[in-house]
């Protein structure tokens, strides 16, 4: 399927929006409740990376299938590899196969797993044969993926004494980190990260078993990744107004921190010219255009918040304005290599850019080309973090049901702020 977006179709005011769970937040949650089945979710994500998640939790002999879901992918190996007398063959997309998974193999094996590659050593298809695990300590690799690091996390409370996991390097995506440490925290499970170490108990404080974990309710925050690119919608925009809803952790107690490191376009693209107002007792945020002086060129180091990537570049392209964003080493082993897509994509446009291991420099523009077609790459961000840009220029984006791997709901939100969408 292709979407045919018109230049001109300006948003509407006064639109409310509301996203779904973040799918970083589920995703977790889900390995935490196979542990702790009393363990209740409100507002789980909807995307297909969080159902082929589900699917796979189900399956204790056989294929396990992930298509082109990462999260699941890492957090399954670890999950079935803990997993006592589960006997699974966990295999995803040619995608998923070329992306690189040994340094988590490496650690689990470490721990005592019984892992074996199908096919390319340190990638994906693997037999897995699930072992009570007996070690309590594991080094890993830090700067490749913090996922490798949360799917060790997430099983410390499947091992006898739980688990220290010392950091080689400096950390990636170091929110992350802390999400699935606070998502633990959340069920009394106990856990420190100091400088290069992380420690997390097997049982929660205080419980002498699991079953004491009864009736636990947990509601997922609406996921900061997908209001990204309403935010660039504003920004993009004349005199653009925007509800966004359901984001109830993030507001209910009055408070404007999240677990998730997204949360972090709030100050971005303030300096972008959106303003972003909290109502802690509707539980949304409400976007709004301000007047302001934009910058030459924007500075930012994503190496927190890589997701983002691809948002920020575009929105700064369809703005007329530079940018250099660095710490984008992870964007390589993503659904595609996000940085030659990137590239590719915008100087389809026009754009002048330059992408090496790390980072994405944008050179200041004047002129937008209509009429392009954006290829999406299999990967969900890239036809999202376009979509925008058709405030601007007529587009055309191919695959665009890609957004399902993430937010299934993506065209018909941004039908409801008034952009033409045409389908076929």
């Amino acid at each position: 399927m292709k979407v045919i977006l018109k230049r001109g179709a300006f948003p509407k005011k006064n639109v409310k929006i509301n996203i779904g769970g973040s799918k970083s937040e589920s995703n977790r949650l889900l390995i935490l409740q196979a542990q702790f089945p009393d363990i209740f979710i409100e507002n789980l994500s909807d995307s297909d990376d969080t159902k082929v998640l589900q699917e796979g939790l189900k399956i204790s002999d056989g294929i396990v299938h992930v298509h082109h879901a990462g999260t699941a992918m890492r957090f399954l190996t670890a999950y079935f590899s803990a997993k006592d007398g589960v006997e699974i063959t966990l295999n995803g997309s040619k995608r998923m196969q070329e992306r690189p998974i040994s340094i988590l193999v490496d650690a689990l094996k470490n721990l005592g797993a019984d892992i074996e590659y199908l096919k390319n050593e340190g990638f994906p298809p693997l037999k897995i044969k699930g072992r009570n695990l007996q070690e309590k300590e594991v080094e890993i690799n830090a700067h490749v993926s913090s996922q490798y690091i949360s799917a060790l996390m997430l099983i410390a409370p499947m091992l006898p004494e739980g688990l220290k996991i010392t950091l080689k390097g400096e950390a990636t995506s170091v929110p992350y980190i802390k999400m699935t440490l606070s998502l633990l925290e959340n069920l009394g499970i106990e856990g420190v990260f100091k400088k290069n170490t992380i420690t997390v108990s097997n049982l929660p404080q205080g419980k002498t078993s699991v079953e004491k974990i009864q009736n636990t309710k947990l509601t997922v925050e609406s996921d900061w990744s997908s209001a990204s690119y309403f935010y660039s919608l504003v920004a993009l925009s004349e005199n653009c107004e925007m509800t966004l809803g359901k984001f109830s952790e993030a507001v209910s107690a009055g408070s404007q921190e999240s677990l998730q490191g997204d949360s972090a376009l709030v100050q971005i693209y303030d300096a972008l010219g959106v303003k972003t107002v909290f109502d802690a007792s509707d539980k949304t945020i409400s976007l709004s255009k301000k007047n302001i002086q934009l910058p030459d060129s924007l500075l930012l180091d994503l190496s927190n918040t890589p997701d983002l990537a691809q948002t920020i570049a575009v929105t700064c392209f369809g703005l007329g304005i530079g940018c250099k964003l660095t710490g984008l080493h992870t964007l390589k082993i993503k659904e595609t290599d996000r940085l030659l897509a990137l590239k590719n994509e915008l100087e389809k446009l026009g754009a002048t850019i330059q992408v090496d291991l790390n980072s994405l420099h944008l050179e200041k523009s004047s002129q937008i080309k209509s009429e392009q077609i954006i290829e999406t790459y299999q990967d969900h961000r890239m036809a999202m973090a376009f979509a925008p840009l058709s405030l601007k220029a007529n587009l055309i984006i191919n695959d665009a049901e890609v957004v399902s791997k993430s937010y299934p709901n993506f065209w018909k939100d941004i039908e409801k702020t008034g952009v033409a969408c045409e389908f076929s």
